[in-house]
């Protein structure tokens, strides 16, 4: 790719995947090369285009640097410097919040980064534990992949908040429009969390995060004092009440003076910030594994890429830093649920129900072929193996790389992840896991994003790295005690080349169709995080447009003063529920109007949804859509429903 050469594989998410790269002097990079499918997007490549001209700009002692990069190649790709070591949010799962020293250098290195990307004009917006890499040599600040320019230049979605909740600012909530001020606020949340472990305005539905940022005192009970002063500041509802990320990372620098006096002798003092965040890091290193170089191969053979997955930050969310996982490792071992979950098969259209009567057998043979039926169940899964050979490894390893950096943005949905397994003859890879969750819509959702991660990665790893594998069928497989094995999803991951079908089936068989489906809050936080699909874009946009043309027509009907725009009306797309989500937050209607609205609305989404189905066929997978009206205590949905071929748009 480029002048690297290829060496293994990081991650891979909704944007891309990362690999492992080596360039002719023997430097380790990261490459993040765009999924083919995206790439044929003018509005992606428009974004990534911009994601790379953002990036050069930026320069410092804790970023990650972008090497080079082509996005006008037919596939775009970018590399930046690797970085080993866990995130900020991995490393106090694993060791607990940080303390001493290493809390002040966190804060004065983090401040230093946002200074420099704000010196630059540009804006990170996504400001969270899971883009700061615990690098050996002190922390790093990642991920410009949603960045924008502060002269108010970019590429998102129409209608769509971008970020993460519990990052957003309180301005970004109610405007929609986010500067370096809400960089230092995120950042105000970032060092909270690092000295607690703990989220200062919580966990919960979107909306009710939202009600606490902008109207709740954060929780900072166990943030030292001396940083506590700086952490209340960053976090002021008012924007213009903040510091600067440079007035920050100078009172950061004068709290990090303090301390190297009190750990290193008086004629030691570092001058410089950089080397007094040096002086204080105090972070456990991370196994940082020699990457496996295969031998140049004759270009007119395939090549094999060895299994390695690596400890590794990377550019664009899509993978972080993570334990290393070699052949054969599983990597933090097995781990259990601390309660049995509550019973959820869900069998996709195409998935088999569980046999009752047959266990798992691992005698049985990896290799026989099971008998009378096509679709998986429990007893295939008995003849299923362990991976042999390169290939299968590189599949198990990826996979097992993956579902972990999965479980751990679950929460507090707990993923404990089994094992990766292989029936050759019938060309499917297995998957066990357990899930721990508190109800039924918590379940579904985890379910989802499980089948959805192991399309990606093996979409990716088996087609793209190791094509001689025989393998075209994932099958999940849910354990839990007191409860025989349960097969929830069987899929052909060559056939559904975006990952659509498993989604659409599983949501089918746990909610039904039509009006038996009821939109929550998983589906609405989704909704709200920016989508990176072309065709999902323009039909946000068109449809909030729409929406918005209309309810200003009726503001007399509605007793509507105000003239109302894309910061009051929103749209999004909620791929788990294969649904399309409209919400507003305007707060000023009384219920007979509100309701009127939802008319108008459900109507438009409706006609939206059924238009495009039309020009897109079975590959457009939104079927439902929900109104929602969302305020400062919570969430109202307001309509539903699914449009069928005999589904009335006409409101």
């Amino acid at each position: 790719m480029g002048p690297y050469r290829i060496v293994g594989r990081l991650g891979a998410g909704g944007m891309g995947t990362v690999h492992a790269g080596v360039g002719s002097d023997g430097t380790r990079v990261a490459v993040k090369v765009v999924h083919p499918e995206q790439a044929q997007e003018p509005e992606f490549r428009a974004r990534f285009r911009r994601e790379v001209e953002l990036s050069s700009r930026v320069t410092g002692p804790y970023l990650v640097p972008l090497l080079t990069a082509d996005p006008d190649a037919e596939t775009p790709w970018l590399a930046t410097a690797y970085v080993p070591g866990l995130t900020l949010h991995q490393h106090l799962l694993a060791h607990g919040p940080l303390a001493g020293g290493s809390l002040y250098a966190l804060a004065g290195a983090t401040a230093q980064a946002l200074a420099a990307i704000h010196t630059a004009g540009v804006v990170h917006r996504d400001v969270k534990p899971q883009n700061v890499i615990l690098t050996p040599g002190g922390p790093r600040v990642l991920d410009f992949g949603i960045a924008h320019a502060a002269d108010g230049t970019s590429v998102t979605r129409t209608g769509v908040m971008t970020g993460t909740p519990g990052w957003i600012s309180p301005e970004h909530y109610r405007t929609g429009t986010t500067g370096p001020e809400s960089d230092v606020f995120a950042w105000g949340a970032l060092l909270a969390y690092a000295a607690t472990g703990r989220l200062p305005f919580g966990t919960g539905a979107p909306d009710v995060v939202a009600f606490r940022v902008m109207s709740g005192e954060p929780d900072l009970d166990g943030v030292p004092a001396q940083l506590r002063r700086i952490t209340e500041k960053a976090l002021a509802k008012e924007p213009d009440e903040r510091p600067s990320a440079a007035e920050a990372a100078r009172a950061c620098a004068e709290l990090l003076a303090s301390q190297v006096t009190q750990v290193l002798p008086a004629g030691a003092v570092p001058e410089t910030a950089v080397d007094m965040v040096t002086a204080l890091w105090d972070v456990p290193v991370e196994a940082d594994p020699a990457w496996h170089v295969p031998p140049q191969r004759n270009r007119s053979k395939r090549r094999l890429v060895g299994a390695v997955v690596l400890a590794a930050a990377v550019v664009g969310g899509l993978a972080g830093g993570a334990a290393a996982l070699m052949p054969g490792d599983t990597g933090n071992g097995e781990r259990t649920s601390s309660a049995t979950p509550p019973a959820s098969p869900l069998a996709s259209a195409g998935s088999a129900q569980p046999s009752a009567d047959t266990a798992k057998d691992d005698t049985a043979g990896g290799e026989q072929q099971a008998a009378g039926d096509d679709l998986a169940d429990r007893k295939s899964w008995g003849q299923a193996r362990a991976a042999q050979g390169e290939g299968e490894h590189a599949v198990a390893s990826a996979l097992l790389h993956d579902l972990d950096v999965l479980a751990r943005d679950l929460n507090p949905i707990e993923l404990s992840l089994g094992a990766v397994e292989f029936h050759s003859s019938r060309g499917e890879v297995y998957f066990s896991y357990r899930l721990d969750a508190e109800d039924e819509h918590g379940i579904l959702y985890a379910e989802t994003e499980i089948a959805r991660s192991m399309c990606l990665t093996l979409n990716d790893v088996v087609l793209r790295l190791h094509p001689e594998l025989p393998y075209r069928t994932y099958v999940t497989v849910r354990e839990e005690d007191g409860r025989d094995p349960q097969v929830t999803w069987q899929e052909d991951f060559v056939a559904d080349a975006q990952c659509r079908s498993a989604l659409e089936d599983g949501t089918d068989a746990a909610y039904g169709t039509g009006q038996d489906w009821e939109p929550d809050e998983y589906g609405l936080g989704e909704a709200m995080i920016p989508s990176t699909d072309g065709t999902e874009i323009r039909v946000a946009d068109r449809t909030a447009t729409k929406i918005i043309e209309r309810t200003n027509a009726m503001r007399e009907t509605l007793g509507t003063d105000q003239v109302l725009g894309h910061d009051e009306i929103k749209v999004g797309f909620g791929p788990a529920n294969s649904a399309m989500y409209v919400w507003s937050e305007y707060l000023m209607w009384n219920q007979g109007q509100i309701e009127t609205w939802a008319d108008m609305v459900a109507g438009e989404a409706c006609r939206a949804l059924a238009n495009q189905r039309q020009t897109s066929g079975d590959g457009w997978p939104y079927t439902r859509y929900a109104v929602a009206e969302i305020g400062g205590s919570g969430y109202l949905m307001i309509r539903w429903g699914t449009v069928t071929p005999q589904a009335d748009c006409s409101a």
